[in-house]
């Protein structure tokens, strides 16, 4: 586990209509303030990766298909500094993933059909208080080609 990412167990209530999927409550003890909400789609051989928020605090759900997340630490001074972490997650798995400031992630759908991925963002989006790298960078030790 890296260092200040928190997996938390989420609800489903089913009923023969439909289901309802809790995400994330102001009250709950992970939940630090609200940005923007956004969901992502991840289609089957695609890969979402790299990308570092310098400040934001992401809070992930995937609420359809199945999702492959992929986590590094490269913070200075972090007990976990240089360990990769992953969660594949999705309604069979339904967690809500809370990742702090400064952990690159990296994403993959993780089945053969698409993946709808839920972000309850502590920051509205800003271009500039995020870094990026290549999924296929050699500053991460992870292959997006062998898993």
């Amino acid at each position: 586990m890296i260092d200040g990412v928190v997996v938390t167990p989420l609800k489903i209530i089913a009923d023969p209509r439909g289901a309802v999927m809790h995400m994330l409550r102001a009250d709950a003890p992970h939940f630090r303030t609200f940005g923007e909400v956004y969901f992502t789609t991840v289609n089957p051989g695609a890969v979402k990766a790299w990308k570092r928020h310098r400040e934001m605090t992401l809070n992930l759900a995937v609420v359809s298909g199945s999702l492959r997340l992929m986590l590094f630490d490269d913070r200075a001074g972090s007990a976990t500094r240089g360990k990769l972490q992953e969660i594949v997650f999705g309604p069979d798995n339904y967690v809500l993933v809370t990742v702090p400031p400064g952990i690159w992630t990296g994403f993959a759908c993780a089945g053969d059909t698409p993946a709808l991925m839920a972000n309850c963002a502590s920051l509205p989006h800003d271009p500039a208080e995020a870094d990026g790298l290549p999924a296929d960078t050699d500053l991460i030790p992870y292959s997006w080609t062998t898993a």
